[in-house]
């Protein structure tokens, strides 16, 4: 019964994601970028407690901590390093211009790996607990929702119809489920993996909301904005805090 919950999740932070995205998008301009915003902000606050109050806590008590810690730390520097293969929001200069057809191509690749990457850290959230589970799962989709938005941004000024942005964003999301399925069954069988797997997840975690999350942030920085996000990063915590502390 547990896989069916990991499925239901696995969906809802993959394609689930792209879909909720999706309905935005029938939102006017001015409501689309003010909800995307504000759901970055939340998912500032989510990211953190998750990995801080949960995932990391999780795996110390299931192996040395000084071990977990280290895997943390390669893990934020992995990160670094895919993104910087990856990334295509930071290519402004002139030796790497691209074509827009080149940008849609990596950004449905890099998606399709970071899709693949949340799937493994729900897998192994609901081996720990369900509750670790639902609220790794909700972190995601919030981090996911204004991300999604983004891309399907770049993909219709890449040329493709609303349809076809569509069709390719929920293709490339569908890597959450099958490495989350593959995750889950190996997982569960070397139930050793499960607190380094927590480790590289909670780095992950850390290293979308300090790296990417936060400076997007002080983009804006008038004393109103400021409040805004401070309060909903708080709030992100504070979900993540009371889902923790009933478990």
């Amino acid at each position: 019964m547990e896989i069916v919950y990991v499925i239901i999740a696995l969906i809802m932070g993959g394609v689930g994601s792209v879909a909720l995205a999706g309905i935005m998008l029938q939102l006017n301009d001015h409501l689309l970028e003010k909800v995307s915003t504000y759901l970055l902000y939340l998912a500032g606050g989510t990211l953190l407690g998750a990995a801080l109050l949960g995932m990391i806590p999780n795996a110390i008590e299931m192996a040395n901590p000084e071990r977990v810690l280290q895997v943390i730390l390669v893990g934020i520097l992995l990160f670094f390093v895919l993104e910087k293969i990856i990334l295509w929001r930071s290519c402004n200069h002139k030796e790497c211009e691209r074509k827009n057809s080149a940008a849609a191509s990596i950004i449905l690749i890099g998606d399709a790996f970071h899709n693949a990457i949340d799937g493994i850290v729900i897998a192994a959230s609901f081996l720990t607990s369900t509750e670790l589970g639902i609220f790794v799962t909700f972190s995601v989709m919030l981090h996911e929702i204004p991300q999604e938005l983004g891309d399907f941004g770049i993909l219709i000024n890449s040329g493709l119809s609303r349809k076809e942005a569509f069709t390719y964003n929920i293709l490339s999301s569908s890597t959450a489920i099958v490495f989350g399925i593959i995750a889950f069954y190996t997982l569960e069988s070397m139930q050793s993996l499960i607190p380094w797997a927590l480790a590289l997840s909670a780095a992950s975690f850390l290293y979308i909301a300090l790296a990417d999350l936060i400076p997007e942030m002080h983009r804006k920085t008038s004393i109103k904005d400021s409040v805004i996000q401070l309060s909903l990063i708080l709030l992100g915590i504070l979900i993540i805090a009371l889902v923790t502390n009933s478990h």
